[in-house]
């Protein structure tokens, strides 16, 4: 299992920022990190699981829009 670094997981999520990632965090949109030491890392398969499912719900609300839905 591969872990990610915070600045890994910022770069893998676009560049955002780190207020951001963690009221992502604390809303549960983004896995808990797991404490090594005194550093945090996250799941790359978590994330790459998350993106995914996200992914995958895109269209969706793209298509909603289109079609004038919310």
């Amino acid at each position: 299992m591969k872990y990610l670094s915070f600045s890994d997981l910022q770069a893998k999520l676009g560049g955002r920022g780190r207020t951001t990632i963690y009221r992502d965090v604390e809303s549960g949109r983004l896995p808990k990190p797991i404490k090594i030491g005194s550093r945090l890392y996250w799941s790359e398969a978590d994330i790459d699981a998350i993106m995914q499912s996200n992914a995958k719900a895109l269209p969706q609300s793209i298509d909603a829009k289109c079609i004038g839905g919310k």
